[in-house]
């Protein structure tokens, strides 16, 4: 008997940890901005940061696996605009390898430097710069597998920001906003399968569409309009319109079954695609949230996002994903990221991150730190414990948040 209350005590005596989750894409492993993990309903007031690199000026976001952590910048290297496609150690932040190459800074209005983040899988990182060139490298080493300038090579127009959607990796295919279509390569040549056309593209990334079936399995928010296509083909199966001031198509679709969410500087929709013909029902629309480039996140049927543009203060808002009321909007922020774990929603903007539970009925921080200095657009990423923040100079850090603990609940 005291042999068995001793086995039952132990678990209550020491730490419980979560399982740890990889973040090996843009938007996490189901695409929607969401963690496997969770974080402790108690924080210290001070979370620690572990690290922090500089890693070239850009707009990636990072990619994590295990003791990899993947993304990319751009730096003058010997009087030539070069991007870097930077690996460090999740522990350390010590450069592990690196791989360069001449690109454009183009900083165009903003700093310039990568938007796309690598994308790692199966033990290949696949990157996308902001002028076309993909690549596909060995994760372990850095070597580089295959190599295309698609831009070179199809005479595709760039947007006028140039591309910024990562890869998404669909079996053997990989899928870019490339052209106004979209473009899919052979995951392991690096040779096109398909590009319906070379005109503009929008700046998002594809999105998986399940309920879509097979002929509309993926959405890519193209440069005037959300495109839902069959991904083997390249087959446009609908197009639901959404013209914006200068073709900035660049927020990812949230998908609720077969309903869409789709959101620009235009406005927001809630659309559902007809079986039978090339458009859309539109289940709501309102002018009252716009996403410029980062989108929310869904939790409880409630959206949680920064809504506004880069050209004047923004609101955190909370958005009933039912019928497209706004249940609350907290003043204040800028044209950062919005990520969650569990039910914790985690922004981080204007170098400032910040944790609350996902409440229709109000927004009540429960912490709130000063990370970095300088512009921060880029949306953080929650890996294996440790929060990733990055600026648009360069600066990336690692910031470690508190496991469950048992007897204390996690959110």
């Amino acid at each position: 008997m005291t042999r068995h209350l001793n086995f039952i005590l132990i678990p209550l005596l020491f730490p419980v940890l979560p399982r740890a989750a990889d973040w090996p894409n843009w938007r996490g492993p189901d695409y929607n901005g969401i963690s496997k993990e969770s974080i402790s309903a108690v924080l210290p007031e001070v979370l620690p940061v572990k690290w922090t690199a500089r890693v070239g000026i850009g707009f990636s976001t990072v990619s994590v696996v295990g003791d990899r952590v993947l993304t990319m910048g751009n730096e003058t290297l010997s009087g030539v605009e070069t991007d870097i496609v930077c690996c460090l150690d999740a522990t350390s932040g010590k450069v592990l390898w690196e791989h360069t190459y001449p690109c454009a800074l183009d900083p165009r209005y903003y700093e310039g430097g990568p938007g796309a983040t690598p994308t790692i899988h199966d033990g290949s990182v696949y990157t996308l710069s902001k002028k076309g060139h993909a690549i596909r490298l060995k994760l372990e080493t850095g070597r580089v597998i295959w190599s295309r300038d698609l831009v070179k090579d199809h005479g595709i127009e760039l947007p006028e920001w140039s591309f910024s959607g990562s890869v998404f990796v669909d079996n053997d295919r990989l899928l870019l906003n490339v052209g106004r279509g979209g473009l899919a390569l052979d995951r392991e040549t690096g040779r096109t399968l398909w590009i319906p056309s070379t005109e503009t593209s929008g700046y998002a990334t594809v999105v998986p569409y399940p309920a879509g079936g097979p002929k509309s399995s993926h959405l890519l928010f193209s440069a005037r309009g959300l495109i839902a296509f069959d991904s083997a083909t390249g087959h446009a199966t609908s197009e639901h319109p959404l013209r914006t001031s200068r073709d900035v198509n660049a927020a990812d679709p949230i998908v609720i079954g077969k309903r869409i969410i789709v959101s620009s500087a235009s406005g927001t929709a809630m659309i559902e695609p007809r079986d039978d013909s090339n458009g859309a029902v539109v289940i709501w629309e309102q002018r009252d949230m716009k996403w410029y480039f980062n989108p929310g996140v869904l939790i409880d049927d409630h959206l949680y996002s920064l809504h506004g543009t880069t050209h004047k203060p923004t609101d955190l808002m909370c958005l009933d994903a039912r019928t497209g009321e706004i249940k609350w909007t907290l003043p204040g922020f800028g044209s950062g990221g919005v990520i969650a774990a569990g039910r914790t929603v985690i922004v981080f903007d204007n170098g400032t991150l910040t944790l609350f539970d996902a409440d229709p009925s109000a927004c009540k921080p429960r912490h709130s730190q000063k990370i970095l200095e300088g512009k921060c657009w880029t949306s953080p990423v929650l890996a294996n414990g440790r929060v990733y923040c990055r600026n648009a100079v360069g600066d990336l850090a690692s910031v470690e948040v508190l496991p469950a603990v048992a007897g204390i609940p996690s959110r």
